[in-house]
Order: C-alpha cells, then structure tokens, then sequence
C-alpha cells in the first residue's frame, strides 16, 4: 500500500510577460509553501517513510538547515525522534527553527562535509536511520513528484529552470521529466558564484570539490555534486549558469514584492535568471521556475543583504 506523502501539493502560478527581462510568462511553482518552508520535503519525507516503515526508532540527518527541518518535521509526523547535524555556518536562526520542531539540533565541524561524516558515525553508533540531504533514490524520486503535479495541472512548459547545490532537486526534477515523457524538456541548473561545485565539474569535465563555499547561499553549500547528477550530464539536456550573490539577494527581493513569499538566496538563484540570463530563456516559449523556498530568510535577513550586495 502506498505511503501517503507528508509534502503538500503546491501552488503554481503564471506572472505577467513583463515580469522579468525575459519578457516571457513563467510558470512558478511555489515549493517555499511546503510545511517545511521548502521542496526537501517532498523528497526527505518520502525517505524518513522508508526507513520508519522499515523499523527505524530514530533519525539522524546532516544538513545546512533546509533537508534538517524536513526531517524534524518528518520525524515529528511519524513519530520517532530526529536529530540534525548541522555546520557551524548554519545561522542561529535555523537552528532554532530545527529546534522548535522538537528536534535535537547538534553542530560539529565547519563544512557541511565535517557534519555529514559525524551523522553517519552516529547513526551507526545508535542503530539509527542515516537521512541523506541529497544523494539517495527515494529523495529523487520524492522530489519528482512535483514535476507530475505541474503535468497534472494540465500546464505547458519547455524548460524547467531550478537551483542545484548537491544535486537532490535536479536529479528529482529529471526523474520527473522522464516518468512523465519528457526526457527532451531541458533543465537550467543555476548556482550562486562561490558556491557552484556543478559549474566547476562542467568546465573540469570531472567532479571536483570545491575548496570552500563562499557564497551567502548556505543552502546550495556543497563542496562537490554527487555522482548520480554528474552522470546526468550525459543522459539528459542540462545547462549550468551561475549568478551572483548580489543577483540572487535582488531576486529575493523581487519575488518578495511580487508574491508576498520570502526565499532564500538560494532559491533567489533560480529566480534571477529571467533576468541575469534572459537570452538564454528567449529561447523558450514557457519556462518552469521551481521556486524551492527555504527556512533561511527573514526580512531583517533581506534588508541586510539589501545593503550590503545592492
């Protein structure tokens, strides 16, 4: 029997042609709506499922913020207890809103690398289920769903632009593409300058690791993609651009006055694009703008990357 999901079907919305450079209509979807404040939900959830079906009495998830909180709120729903890893770059803002879902918050390391190899020990330590913030199957094949509520809702798209920092949501974003028959539908992978480990391994030809992330975009922090998306290169029509953080923050802002909806830089990267690279988008006809929210933003956040990028 199929689980049900604990993610939510989200809004999608058209803007106006004259929203952006582009001058195109873009389809929205709105993922910063989902109960945990972004589309990791979709996929996180789907594997917390798993694993609790499978036996699990504990969680254990590394994570910059945005896959943790999915996992609390996970854990919470299934009722078995959570604990996130997170970096000592994770604000503490994030950390008490993982918090405030009842889930252990502990910080170990000063990349999210150091904090991952932590949650694995200690899951292994514990007996306890390992969440994956980006490389698994059922987080794939999770976030794919949001691709077949697009196809559902009877839309028409030609390109699906989405931000990528490990790769989870890109990868999930294909797999959706192809369960629906529409392997030809190119995706645009976007990543803020300092944080783009993809871009690197395009013009490398190989997947390298990043020395450091330097962007504020936290949330699209890791130091190299997993292998699965790399691969991807080859199997599926993808393009890699960057913006930069300045781009990313205006974006926010943008989206911000235009919908009422606060998104982190990180998801400001996809949005920028209609604007930062609107050549690239006149080529198309309807793009698709996953809009994957995330917990890491406030306004006091927004005005001050207002001042200092713009």
């Amino acid at each position: 029997m199929p689980l049900s999901p604990l993610h939510i079907e989200t809004p999608l919305l058209r803007t106006a042609a004259d929203y952006s450079a582009s001058g195109l209509p873009l389809w929205l979807k709105l993922d910063a709506l989902q109960p945990s404040g972004s589309f990791k939900l979709r996929g996180v959830g789907l594997l917390c499922q798993h694993e609790v079906a499978k036996g699990a009495k504990e969680i254990l998830c590394a994570s910059g913020g945005n896959a943790g909180i999915a996992a609390a709120v996970a854990g919470k729903a299934l009722g078995v207890p959570v604990t996130i890893v997170v970096p000592e770059t994770t604000s503490a803002e994030v950390r008490t809103r993982i918090a405030a879902t009842g889930a252990k918050v502990m910080v170990h390391g000063s990349v999210f690398d150091e904090a991952n190899a932590h949650a694995v020990a200690l899951a292994a330590e514990r007996k306890a289920a390992y969440v994956h913030p980006y490389d698994h199957p059922l987080l794939w094949e999770g976030h794919a769903t949001l691709i077949d509520e697009v196809v559902k809702s009877g839309a028409e798209f030609d390109c699906v632009v989405t931000s990528i920092g490990g790769g989870g949501l890109l990868a999930g974003i294909v797999e959706g593409l192809r369960r629906n028959g529409l392997r030809d539908i190119p995706v645009i992978a976007v990543e803020t300058e300092g944080a783009a480990s993809l871009n690197a391994a395009v013009l490398a030809g190989e997947r390298v690791t990043l020395p450091a992330i330097t962007s504020i975009a936290n949330s699209l922090g890791a130091r190299q993609v997993a292998q699965h998306v790399f691969d991807l290169l080859e199997t599926h029509p993808i393009e890699s651009v960057t913006v930069t953080d300045g781009e990313a923050v205006a974006a926010c802002l943008k989206f911000a006055d235009a919908q009422r909806i606060l998104v982190e830089p990180a998801c400001g990267a996809a949005l920028a694009v209609a604007d930062v690279h609107a050549e690239r988008l006149q080529q198309f006809k309807a793009p698709l703008i996953e809009v994957c929210g995330g917990i890491g933003v406030s306004l006091a956040a927004l005005e001050a990357w207002r001042a200092r990028f713009l």
